[in-house]
Parts: structure tokens; C-alpha cells; sequence
């Protein structure tokens, strides 16, 4: 700051009025010092402009050590025997240009039970300094990892020992998971985002296709039914050199094509691998979308389920080999709670009758039983409704991302992006997977996914008959409040 100059017909008084003038220089000076070092601290406020984004990742294995009975399937009858390839947690950690925050983790698991959801995410708003909204938790849904506390247990024949197996495991895994995500933070650095779109064909709807009769059908070259999603979206992090960093990927189908006894990741495994394996430096991080109803068929072997990792691998190829939109500065976080009913509690004579069955429905209809007698004893019902999570991330002006928990089937990603777009991300099994989310089309159609409440422990006939008006509302309004921000003011 630049002190004006006195003329010489001004000198005179100056020195005339030594003792005043002192004291107005001496204003003058403070005055000026205050008003220069208010401009510093309001640059260093200001938004930085080098870079958009900062960002940092991490990794760790979560294979356990020990044969843990594995997650997904009624069917298997034994623990785990070998590792095919290895299990991971991975985190990206972001922050704007305005210092605001978010993490997104994936994971090689088959969802997450809200007891550990919020365990999690708990430790991780306490050690990282987070707000619930700017912590996104994602699965892959994989078949072939371990079972967690309070994750499907009623459907596997475990004894003692694995329930106590499992009972160590699951909080060594929560740890495991906030201890990268605090190293994600710890690690941010100058990076830009850049989106892209690709397709990938390899779900089917299983609810409309007989998985025996596919390879005759595309023998004949007659058409799938139902609806799918085929888009692959894509979100590629570059460092300030501009070498890929991460890169997040989203697709929606069933990770379940592989059913034996070896640890893996499946098919997204097997397409993070083969990613990491191009780009050396890069972390691949795989979410899985609205695929509740969808399967990638025919399934079952080593060979298949490569084939259809590398398949997804070489369409994220084509996406980061084109032109991608990048990201503008903007982070806007936003969580709720959405109450979901129940249409019809479960009765105990009910319960008891199934619990003579063989089975994981016995086991299921036992376990249910005695949830409702403790509750009964205590004078409870089912907890109604239930307490369903509903996120929405905004980056930069157009890209929105919705993360549902639960088993989503497509229809939501599809109706979903019509409304918002085609910038517009819907991931499922988000923080909190509790059992199956059917849109009204399948509520009316019956089957598989239309209910299954009780494979999830929950003495429940069925959801309400406007489920979807529910989760779709809740949507709309947490969207409302994720608005595009504001560009940022010129220097």
C-alpha cells in the first residue's frame, strides 16, 4: 500500500503542527498496516486456483487370514479353502477449492449391515473431522468374501467357532477401513477429476431371463428381456503431473459370478486388477450400481468371471482413451433418513411353521422368531418404519451422485437419470444394505426381489406398495438441497 505524497505548500503546516501530524503519520502507518494485513488473510481465505480439486487415496487388504465362511450364498457348505486373488478397501478422499471434504470407499464385500455402517462411519467423522453426508460407503457385493456381524448370518450354517471367527474379524475390518480413510485425507494433493461414459453389455435381467437357456438364446441371436443398464460411468483423478491417480467406475449387476471356495473379488475383482495392471500407479475402484436384478450369465467359472472383469476393464479403456469432461471446483454433500413401512409384521405362529423347515429358510425363520419374541417380551414391535439411507453428492455443476442402500433393482438408476440427467450417478448398496429394494414394477410382479425381507432377519411380509414414491421423494428433496455452486469470483 502506497503512502500519498505531500505537496510543498502542505510542508509548512507539517512541520507547524509537529506534534499532531506525528500522530495522524503514525495513524496512518497503523491504519495501513491493519488494512494490508487484512488483504493477506482474505487471500489466503480465497479459494485455491492452481488446481480444482486436491486428492488422496489409500488401500488395504482385508483378506482374513483364517478360513472365514463366506458371505452371499445359502448354497455353500464349508469355509473358505485359498485366495484367488485378494480382498480391498480402498478410499478417495476430496476436497474443493472452498477446503470442503468427502471421502467415497469400495470395498470387496457384500454389503454392509447398518450396525457396521455406523461404527464406521462414527469413527471415521471423529478422527477425520467429517460430517455423515460427506462419507460414502460402497460395496461391490461380492459373493466371495467373508461374512460380517449382523450380514445375513441367520442363512449359513455356522457353528461357534466361525460365529466367533466372524465376531473378531468384523471390528478389525472397521478399523482397517478408517485407518484408510484418515490416510486418504493425509495423502490429499493437487489433482484434477475429469467424467466419462461408457457401455459395457455383460448384465442381464435374471428376473426375465432363464440363465439354462441363454446360451440358446444367444445361440439364436434372439433379443434379452427386461430392463438393464449398460452405462459405464467413469471418474478418472489425475495428479498435478497428470498421471493417473484413481480411477472410480460404476456398473450395475450382480458380482456374484463366482460361487466356489477361493477369497476373490469376481468380476469387478478381476477388472480392478487388470486396470492396475495398465496403469501401474493407479488406484481402480469399483461401485456397483442399481443391479438387485441383474446377473452377468452364464456364470460359474474362473475362466467366465475373467473374462467378463477384463470385458468391464476394456470399457473403462475406451472412456479414459477419449475426451473427458473434467470436473469444475464444487463439493455440496448432503444425507438423509427416509422412513420406509412394512405391510405386515410377521406372526409367530408363522414363523414357527417355517422354522421346521429344512434349510436356510428354517435357519432364517428361527432366527426371525426369536428377534420377535425378544421384542415381544419387552412389549415392541418391528421397528416400523425403517430407517432408510439416502445420499446425494454434487461435484462441480452437473455431476450428481445418489447413493441408495439396500439391493436396488434397476429401475431406479434408469427413472432416476432420465429426471436429473445423464451426468447423474445411482449407486446401490450404499451404507447401509438391509435387504432388497423393489421398485413398484417388481413390488406388483411378485418374486425373488420384490421382498426376501426375511433372508435379512426382518419378520416382515413384504415394503410398502409405494416404495419407490418414497425413495424417489426423498431423493428429490435431498438433490434440492445439493445445489450446482456457484462459480468461483475472479482474483
Amino acid at each position: 500500500m502506497e503512502i500519498p505524497r505531500v505537496d510543498d505548500q502542505q510542508d509548512e503546516r507539517w512541520f507547524r503542527l509537529e506534534g499532531q501530524t506525528l500522530k495522524t503519520i503514525g495513524y496512518v502507518l497503523l491504519f495501513g498496516v491493519a488494512a494490508w494485513a487484512s488483504v493477506l488473510c482474505a487471500r489466503a481465505a480465497e479459494p485455491r486456483e492452481q488446481f480444482a480439486w486436491r486428492a488422496g487415496t489409500a488401500k488395504g487388504k482385508i483378506t482374513p487370514a483364517e478360513p472365514f465362511w463366506m458371505a452371499g450364498f445359502a448354497a455353500r457348505t464349508r469355509p473358505a479353502e485359498g485366495t484367488l486373488h485378494d480382498l480391498w478397501v480402498k478410499a478417495l478422499a476430496l476436497e474443493d477449492a472452498r477446503h470442503r471434504r468427502a471421502i467415497v470407499i469400495t470395498t470387496d464385500l457384500v454389503g454392509y449391515p447398518k450396525p457396521v455402517a455406523d461404527a464406521i462411519c462414527d469413527q471415521i467423522a471423529s478422527k477425520c473431522g467429517l460430517q455423515r453426508s460427506q462419507i460414502m460407503l460402497t460395496c461391490s457385493h461380492n459373493h466371495s468374501g467373508p461374512v460380517l456381524s449382523s450380514a445375513l448370518t441367520d442363512i449359513y450354517p455356522l457353528d461357534d467357532r466361525q460365529r466367533a471367527m466372524i465376531a473378531q474379524y468384523t471390528p478389525v475390518l472397521e478399523r482397517t477401513i478408517v485407518a484408510m480413510a484418515a490416510a486418504a485425507f493425509a495423502h490429499l494433493a493437487p489433482a484434477t477429476l475429469a467424467i466419462g461414459l461408457g457401455q459395457c453389455d455383460i448384465a442381464v435381467n435374471r428376473r426375465n431371463n432363464v440363465e439354462k437357456q441363454l446360451p440358446q438364446v444367444l445361440a439364436e441371436h434372439k433379443p434379452l428381456r427386461g430392463p438393464v443398464d449398460h452405462s459405464l460411468p467413469v471418474l478418472a483423478v489425475r495428479g498435478a503431473d497428470g498421471r493417473l491417480q484413481a480411477v472410480l467406475f460404476l456398473y450395475a449387476c450382480h458380482n456374484t459370478t463366482l460361487s466356489g471356495y477361493l477369497y476373490a473379488g469376481d468380476y469387478a475383482g478381476f477388472a480392478q486388477l487388470a486396470l492396475e495392471a495398465k496403469h501401474p500407479d493407479c488406484l481402480a475402484m469399483f461401485a456397483i450400481g442399481c443391479g438387485a436384478d441383474q446377473n452377468a450369465l452364464p456364470r460359474s467359472t474362473v475362466e467366465v468371471s475373467r473374462n467378463y472383469g477384463n470385458a468391464l476393464a476394456e470399457g473403462v479403456e475406451r472412456v479414459l482413451a477419449q475426451a473427458m469432461k473434467p470436473v469444475a471446483s464444487g463439493l455440496h454433500t448432503d444425507f438423509a433418513i427416509t422412513g420406509l413401512p412394512f405391510e405386515g409384521e410377521l406372526s409367530v405362529e408363522q414363523l414357527r411353521r417355517a422354522a421346521t423347515s429344512g434349510g436356510y429358510l428354517g435357519r432364517c425363520a428361527r432366527g426371525d422368531l426369536q428377534r420377535l419374541q425378544v421384542l415381544h417380551a419387552h412389549g415392541k414391535k418391528l421397528p416400523d418404519p425403517y430407517p432408510y439411507p439416502v445420499q446425494v453428492w454434487r461435484l462441480g455443476t452437473d455431476q450428481l451422485w445418489i447413493a441408495l442402500g439396500g439391493e436396488v433393482v434397476v429401475d431406479y438408476a434408469l427413472s432416476l437419470k432420465a429426471k436429473y440427467g445423464p451426468s447423474t450417478w445411482v449407486f446401490g448398496y450404499a451404507n447401509d444394505v438391509m435387504a432388497y429394494i423393489p421398485s413398484r414394477r417388481v413390488w406388483n410382479e411378485g418374486g425373488y426381489e420384490s421382498g426376501a425381507l426375511n433372508v435379512y432377519g426382518i419378520p416382515a411380509q413384504r415394503w410398502c406398495h409405494d416404495i419407490e414414491t418414497r425413495i424417489t421423494a426423498a431423493v428429490e428433496q435431498v438433490v434440492g438441497r445439493c445445489p450446482s455452486p456457484k462459480p468461483l469470483p475472479p482474483r
